[in-house]
């Protein structure tokens, strides 16, 4: 996984998914010179998993639209689209819940955790069955992050009951979703 991670990128995908890597960082310090501290760290938050697709090795528009969908949900929060916008918590919850639940598939793929896409002896059912339970579980942490977050630092997080579950569920079938594309759709680099 190191290799991967030190790999020099390789054409246009390749460096624009790390540009959005970049974009992260700078996303930070924009965040704590213009919003608040609170604002940065959402987006800090949002640093670590912005790497990950180097150390597995996934395809490049996978790559960007992981990384688009974790800063898009990152931004989201900054920028109060999720009660501005009827629609934006759900689709969001949805969309980048699947793609995060994905990338975690993959991740436990490359500690041998589960069995890789395409690697001897895998079936479409364990992609179809793990990836909803891992959107699940992020679905479950995001939400007592939320809490906590309102309970420990600043009551302007939004929290309520029926959005929690609402939030959770859509996260569930965003990872349905995703579980068919890692059961079907090839993610990762040839060269990995």
């Amino acid at each position: 996984m190191i290799e991967s991670f030190l790999r020099i990128p390789r054409g246009t995908g390749e460096f624009s998914a790390d540009a959005l890597r970049l974009l992260g960082a700078i996303s930070v310090v924009a965040a704590a010179i213009w919003w608040s501290g609170t604002d940065a760290g959402i987006l800090a938050l949002a640093l670590p998993g912005l790497l990950v697709p180097r150390f597995i090795g996934v395809r490049p528009s996978f790559d960007i639209l992981y990384g688009g969908s974790v800063l898009v949900a990152a931004w989201s929060n900054v920028l109060d689209l999720y009660t501005s916008i009827d629609w934006w918590d759900v689709a969001v919850h949805f969309f980048a819940t699947g793609v995060i639940a994905a990338m975690l598939y993959l991740l436990l793929a490359r500690w041998r955790v589960v069995r890789a896409p395409g690697a001897a002896g895998f079936a479409p059912r364990e992609a179809l069955v793990i990836v909803p339970v891992l959107a699940l579980a992020l679905g479950a942490l995001w939400e007592m992050i939320e809490w906590a977050g309102y309970t420990f630092i600043s009551d302007d997080i939004f929290v309520a009951y029926f959005d929690t579950v609402g939030d959770m569920a859509m996260g569930g079938f965003g990872g349905l979703l995703a579980g068919l594309i890692v059961a079907y759709v090839r993610l990762e680099r040839r060269d990995p």
